[in-house]
């Protein structure tokens, strides 16, 4: 079997280009959502841009709103960041600072690619819902594995923690800074971030 540069097993070619096809789908899809929102694009045209055709697209993703909320890169974020954060560091902080991290990443994008691509749809809105109470039960499963078992505190905790990544996206936020020059609204969302996070508390 092939191995990689770091010596592990590669992937068998097919699942290499699966693995592919799904993330050409998913860039495809993100980039035309931000551009149009999730109401002003169709599958065809997410096919289409990722060169694959419908049926192969439903393939990968069974409708347009679960390919919609198919990025797991936030959430996975954030649980790096409260399993790296040093001792000292209280959780909203460390999520905190992990938000911003990748709002810098993106060019401080995100709040506005987020209400482009899902913000305004009506037929998003229960799948967002969703998607929080997702989030929620995974840091709360994260924080149990450190409590020792799952307790009302870290339910409650782990609530506070989606609170800090909804506020990004919310539209509070969004209206803030809808007047300000990129850098000013990152400066802005970051402050606004921190201070959620210091009103939280200080639970390590």
């Amino acid at each position: 079997m092939a191995v990689d540069g770091t010596g592990h097993a590669a992937l068998p070619l097919r699942d290499r280009k699966k693995a592919m096809t799904r993330e050409a789908i998913l860039t495809a899809a993100g980039r035309l959502f931000e551009e149009r929102g999730f109401d002003g694009v169709t599958v065809a045209e997410i096919a289409d841009a990722a060169n694959v055709s419908v049926k192969t697209l439903f393939v990968y993703f069974r409708s347009k709103e679960v390919l919609a909320f198919a990025d797991t890169s936030l959430i996975e974020t954030v649980l790096a960041a409260l399993q790296r954060r040093a001792p000292a560091t209280a959780r909203a902080e460390a999520v905190v600072e992990a938000l911003i991290e990748a709002a810098d990443r993106d060019g401080g994008s995100g709040v506005e690619g987020f209400h482009r691509t899902v913000g305004n749809s009506p037929a998003l809105r229960s799948g967002l819902l969703r998607l929080w109470s997702g989030y929620e039960d995974r840091i709360a499963e994260a924080l149990a594995r450190e409590a020792g078992g799952p307790t009302p505190a870290t339910r409650l905790e782990a609530m506070q923690l989606v609170a800090l990544i909804r506020l990004t996206t919310s539209p509070e936020l969004r209206s803030t800074v809808a007047d300000l020059a990129p850098e000013r609204a990152r400066e802005v969302i970051a402050a606004e971030l921190r201070e959620a996070a210091r009103r939280i508390g200080s639970a390590r």
